[in-house]
C-alpha cells in the first residue's frame, strides 16, 4: 500500500513528517490539500479513520476559524465538514494513510506509530528537536 500525505509544503510540521516518512525507506504520494482537497466522501473517511469529530479536525492559526465563529457550538458534523471543504486551509495537517493505520501527525513524530519500517534512527527536525525513532543497525 502506498503512503499518502495531505501535505502543506509552507508547514514545519507537515515537511518533517514527510522526511520522516522518506527516512523510512517510503517515497509518499503527496497531496497538496490546499491544491486539490479531498471529496467529502474522502475526508469523511478520513475522520472516521482517525476517530475524530470534525471539530477536533479544524485548525485555528492561519484560517478563517475565529473569522467564521466556528467555535460556537451551533454548527453541526457536516457543517464543518463543508467548510472545511469550502475552506481547505481549515483542515489540520498533516494526515498520513498507511497500511497501518490513519493519523493527524502533530506532532510529527506521530508517524513512526503507522509507518510500516519506524527504523529512521535519529532524525532532527527543522527546529533541532531530535526524535529517537527504532535504531536501524549500524546507527
Amino acid at each position: 500500500m502506498t503512503i499518502t500525505i495531505y501535505h502543506n509544503p509552507s508547514c514545519g510540521t507537515s515537511r518533517n513528517t514527510r522526511a520522516m516518512i522518506r527516512r523510512s525507506g517510503e517515497e509518499p504520494e503527496v497531496v497538496e490539500y490546499l491544491k486539490a482537497p479531498p471529496t467529502r466522501e474522502r475526508l469523511v473517511w478520513l475522520l472516521k479513520a482517525m476517530k475524530m469529530k470534525p471539530c477536533e479536525l479544524l485548525r485555528r492559526k492561519g484560517t478563517p476559524y475565529d473569522e467564521l465563529g466556528l467555535d460556537d457550538a451551533k454548527w453541526t458534523d457536516e457543517q464543518l465538514i463543508g467548510l472545511m471543504l469550502e475552506h481547505p486551509i481549515l483542515i489540520n495537517r498533516p494526515i498520513v494513510v498507511t497500511a497501518k493505520g490513519v493519523r493527524l501527525c502533530r506532532p510529527s513524530e506521530v508517524v513512526l506509530e503507522i509507518l510500516p519500517n519506524a527504523d529512521i534512527g535519529t532524525f532532527t527536525k527543522e527546529d533541532g528537536q531530535v526524535v529517537h525513532g527504532r535504531k536501524r543497525p549500524g546507527d
